[in-house]
């Protein structure tokens, strides 16, 4: 790999111990590197990924003219078991294919990176994990696991738990796909189309705000009317496996920081460790990761600022290259955590 190239790897974990305690069999984690670690191997941040989301992206993040430099930094994007590019329903063989692959944490993701982290990147320090959503979650959870290897978080439009709010939102698009008769239980011989065209078109209404759709924010995204956006989550959702889907829809809903061996379920306890530099960063207008339960989420954290971003864009403003005016704002929380690592 020469320098402004990336590489995209998978590691082969072997058998992986989850936390329901099954076992993930042959479990292989993708992941993509972009820049090269350093020789104190103390320059590497990590960037998980987010629901619904390839490790490319959170390309828009990194760049020559961003703070996650790869001429200056090792970048990982690693993408969550479940997903697609991970092991996941889709791609996993035999007994552990489709509706039957095992029911996967966000506990379970942040272990298999940190062998990850270990085995390839050997043991290196993390400068920085930022993630959008659920790779915030995870971001969280990597701070609260690994304090000693982690020395900054940000994490955007995420809490560090799925509130019972947010569950009944995921429940809602569940249902829109599962009721497809073509769906059968996680067994369907075809796509479920139709279920899947719903999922999309329901989450829509969740992904952005009212603002979003009052202000016709959508014409800046290139559409015509709010018809040709639900038709493109619709065409989005046809593209993705529905088991996947299915799959880390449930990480999402159970994920919960403290909910590890290490914590025992003590939420508190959890968010407690996070006394590395940490910045929260939610959006006033999320409909599901509230600002206001993000905010109790840092007043819980000792290394902890919370800075709101104000957007019309809902949830998605957190997104790598999502809104220009929140990615500003985003990018430059990431150059201060990363500029006091060198003052």
């Amino acid at each position: 790999m020469t320098k402004n190239q990336w590489l995209k790897d998978d590691f082969e974990a072997g058998d992986l111990p989850l936390s329901s305690g099954e076992i993930l069999r042959s479990a292989r984690l993708h992941y993509h590197q972009i820049g090269h670690l350093n020789a104190p191997k103390d320059n590497l941040i990590l960037l998980p990924t987010y629901y619904g989301g390839a490790a490319a992206g959170n390309h828009p993040w990194v760049g020559p003219n961003s703070p996650l430099n790869p001429d200056k930094y090792c970048i990982v994007i690693p993408s969550m078991l479940g997903a697609g590019e991970s092991s996941s329903p889709a791609n996993t063989p035999g007994s552990q294919s489709g509706s039957r692959f095992p029911a996967i944490s966000l506990y379970d993701n942040v272990m298999l990176q940190k062998r990850l982290v270990d085995k390839v990147f050997d043991g290196a320090s993390l400068a920085l994990v930022m993630g959008w959503s659920m790779g915030g979650m995870q971001a969280l959870q990597w701070g609260c696991l690994f304090p000693e290897q982690v020395r900054s978080v940000l994490a955007t439009c995420c809490t560090a738990r799925c509130t019972p709010h947010n569950q009944v939102f995921l429940e809602g698009v569940k249902a829109a796909l599962a009721c497809d008769q073509a769906f059968q239980d996680g067994r369907y011989q075809q796509p479920p189309e139709r279920g899947l065209r719903a999922f999309g078109r329901v989450y829509a209404g969740w992904a952005y705000s009212q603002a979003f759709f009052r202000h016709e924010r959508w014409r800046e995204l290139g559409f015509q009317s709010i018809e040709g956006l639900l038709q493109f989550w619709e065409q989005d959702h046809l593209a993705q496996d529905a088991n996947n889907l299915l799959t880390v829809l449930n990480t999402w809903q159970q994920g919960n920081i403290g909910n590890n061996p290490v914590f025992e379920g003590n939420y508190g306890a959890a968010l407690a460790t996070l006394t590395m530099p940490t910045r929260v960063m939610p959006s006033a207008t999320d409909l599901y990761f509230t600002a206001e339960d993000a905010a109790q989420d840092a007043l819980q954290m000792p290394g902890a600022r919370l800075e709101v971003l104000a957007s019309d864009w809902g949830h998605i403003a957190g997104g790598a290259g999502r809104e220009s005016q929140s990615q500003r704002k985003i990018l430059a929380a990431a150059a201060e955590l990363l500029s006091e690592q060198a003052s």
